[in-house]
């Protein structure tokens, strides 16, 4: 998480309304994917689905309830939401249900590898399509800033949330694997990949993440 992306604004406030919500959009499949291949989810989805499974509500509900007290951690580390990062915690969790209630379930170990080959894929496009609207970050990132501001680095801010995350949901029943480490291998390289999609603007620099 150490690198940055550079990316244009959409001219016109529906493009970039358009462009933010479709990529929440994507990503929700993304994540519904990766969960119903079986292999392996995010390090925050497998710590998702770990509370979902305890509590017996949906894991859209817990992305939302989570988004929405991570913000609270914001207020000590003096970051401001913007509008994305508002439809990021009301959108993400019900595009990710909807996906997951439509999705079929494989069954074969191919289907299953596809599943979450296109997942990782749908969340690092979305990635690039959510960050690219300008719109202010996601939940989860903001906490990575504002640590970063304390003097952590980057990558060392990422790396204690995410593990953080990780050893959370695991002990509580979320499915980590070998879809998880092709997650933590993947998205950074496929995410910097589908940014040549987009004209290269000096004055935008975003942080990769969720």
């Amino acid at each position: 998480m150490s690198e940055s992306i550079t990316l244009p604004l959409p001219r016109s406030l529906p493009a970039r309304l358009a462009q933010l919500h479709g990529g929440l959009a994507l990503y929700g499949v993304g994540i519904a994917l990766q969960v119903e291949s079986g292999l392996g989810n995010s390090p925050w989805d497998v710590f998702h689905q770990g509370v979902a499974m305890r509590t017996g509500v949906s894991i859209g509900a817990v992305i939302i309830a989570v988004g929405a007290l991570v913000m609270l951690l914001w207020i000590p580390l003096r970051q401001r939401p913007g509008f994305g990062t508002i439809a990021n915690v009301v959108f993400l969790g019900l595009f990710a249900d909807a996906a997951i209630a439509l999705l079929p379930t494989p069954h074969a170990l191919p289907f299953q590898a596809l599943y979450l080959a296109a997942g990782v894929c749908a969340v690092a496009l979305a990635t690039v399509l959510y960050i690219g609207a300008g719109m202010g970050p996601g939940p989860r990132d903001g906490i990575m800033t504002g640590l970063t501001r304390l003097g952590l680095s980057v990558r060392l801010g990422r790396f204690l949330i995410e593990i953080t995350a990780l050893g959370a949901g695991w002990l509580l029943g979320g499915t980590a694997g070998l879809g998880t480490l092709v997650f933590a291998l993947a998205i950074g390289p496929l995410t910097q990949l589908f940014t040549r999609w987009f004209p290269l603007s000096p004055t935008r620099d975003h942080p990769r993440g969720e």
